[in-house]
C-alpha cells in the first residue's frame, strides 16, 4: 500500500472516531457519573441501600452532540501529526554502528510522536469535553424528551459559561491524562502488531489483507488501550473531577439562575485555581474523601470501555487508512 496522504488520514481518523463516539459513548457516560464526587447524592438510594439504576442508566447520550462535532478536526490533527512525526523520526533515527537497529528504540519514537499528537489535539478537544462531561451529568425527569434544543443538557450547560476561555479549563487536567495514556498505548500497541504479524508471515497465515489488518489491529489496540487505561484511571478521575467543576466558578458575580436539572459540583472545588496546581489539588480532596480506592473508582468500566473503544478506533483507523491508499493507487492505475 501506498503511504496515504493526508486527506486519507484526516478521512479515516474522523470516521473511526465518529464510529465509537455513537457505539461506547453510554459507557463513557457511566464512567463520568461513577467519578463524579455527586455519585452518591444523584445516583444512590440510601432508602434502598442500592444504587437508583434508572436514574443512572437514563439519558446516556447526553452531551454527544458536542463530541461528535469536534470529533473530525481532533482526530485528524492527531492522526496527520502523529503519522508525520512517526515518519520524520523513523527518517532520521540512525542505525547503530554494525545493527540494523535504530539508535532511538521504536518505542521511544511512538510515544514521541503520540505525546506530540495528543498536545495538538487536547486544544481541539478540550472544549468538547467540558461539555460532553457536564451535560452527562444533567438529571432529567423520568419520561422527558427534548422538544427543542434550549431544553438538551447540552444547551443547559452552555448557558453557565459567559467567556469562551472558560471552556479551555481542564486542557491541563486532560493534557496530564492523555500524554501517558498514549505514551503507553501506543508503543505496546504497535510492539504488539509488530509481532503478531511477524508470527503470521512466519507461519504463512498472512493475507495483506484489510479484514486481517482490521482484526490484528483490533487485538493489539484492545490489548494495549485496556492495560493503559487502567494505569491512568486517576489521572482520568481528576479531570473528570476538575471538567465537572468548570460550570461552578462560571460567574461568581452572575446572579442568573441555574438551568433546571443542571448539576453544580459543589462550591470549594479547585476549578479557579488552574495554575496553582488544580490537578494537584483535587488528587488530594480526592485522597482525603475515599481514599486510594477513590482515585481508581471507574477503573474496570475504564478498562472495558477502552478495550472496546481502542480496537474498533485504530480497527477502523487503520483497515479505512488501507481502503483508502489502495482505492486512490486503483483509480490512478485505471485513468492511466
Amino acid at each position: 500500500m501506498s503511504k496515504n496522504t493526508n486527506v486519507e488520514v484526516l478521512i479515516a481518523g474522523g470516521i473511526a472516531a465518529f464510529t465509537i463516539d455513537l457505539l461506547v459513548y453510554p459507557l463513557d457516560t457511566l464512567k463520568t457519573r461513577f467519578q463524579s464526587r455527586d455519585y452518591k447524592r444523584l445516583y444512590y438510594d440510601p432508602a434502598k441501600n442500592a444504587v437508583n439504576k434508572a436514574v443512572l442508566f437514563r439519558g446516556l447520550y447526553q452531551g454527544v452532540g458536542s463530541v461528535i462535532l469536534v470529533t473530525l478536526p481532533s482526530s485528524g490533527i492527531f492522526f496527520t501529526t502523529y503519522e508525520a512525526v512517526k515518519s520524520g523520526c523513523m527518517e532520521i533515527n540512525p542505525t547503530r554502528s554494525g545493527s540494523q537497529h535504530p539508535l532511538v528504540p521504536l518505542p521511544v519514537v511512538h510515544a514521541a510522536a503520540s505525546s506530540i499528537a495528543e498536545l495538538a489535539s487536547c486544544l481541539v478537544l478540550t472544549p468538547a469535553e467540558v461539555i460532553k462531561q457536564n451535560a452527562q451529568m444533567v438529571r432529567r425527569p423520568a419520561g422527558s424528551h427534548h422538544s427543542s434544543f434550549k431544553q438538551s443538557p447540552t444547551y443547559q450547560v452552555l448557558q453557565h459559561f459567559k467567556k469562551p476561555t472558560q471552556l479551555l479549563r481542564g486542557y491541563t487536567s486532560l493534557a496530564a491524562r492523555n500524554l501517558p495514556f498514549t505514551a503507553m498505548q501506543f508503543p505496546m500497541y504497535e510492539h504488539l502488531k509488530r509481532t503478531i504479524n511477524s508470527s503470521r508471515q512466519k507461519k504463512g497465515k498472512a493475507t495483506g489483507s484489510i479484514s486481517e489488518l482490521a482484526a490484528v489491529t483490533a487485538v493489539s489496540a484492545s490489548a494495549a488501550g485496556s492495560v493503559a487505561s487502567f494505569i491512568t484511571t486517576p489521572l482520568d478521575v481528576v479531570k473528570t473531577r476538575v471538567m465537572l467543576s468548570a460550570m461552578d466558578k462560571r460567574s461568581d458575580n452572575s446572579s442568573s439562575p441555574k438551568p433546571s436539572g443542571s448539576v453544580s459540583p459543589g462550591k470549594g472545588s479547585a476549578p479557579a485555581r488552574a495554575s496553582r496546581g488544580v490537578n494537584i489539588d483535587v488528587a488530594r480532596q480526592v485522597l482525603s474523601e475515599s481514599g486510594v480506592k477513590g482515585l481508581f473508582r471507574g477503573a474496570s468500566l475504564r478498562s472495558a470501555w477502552s478495550a472496546l473503544a481502542s480496537g474498533l478506533y485504530l480497527g477502523v483507523y487503520e483497515s479505512m487508512r488501507m481502503w483508502l491508499g489502495e482505492r486512490r493507487v486503483g483509480t490512478a492505475g485505471t485513468g492511466a
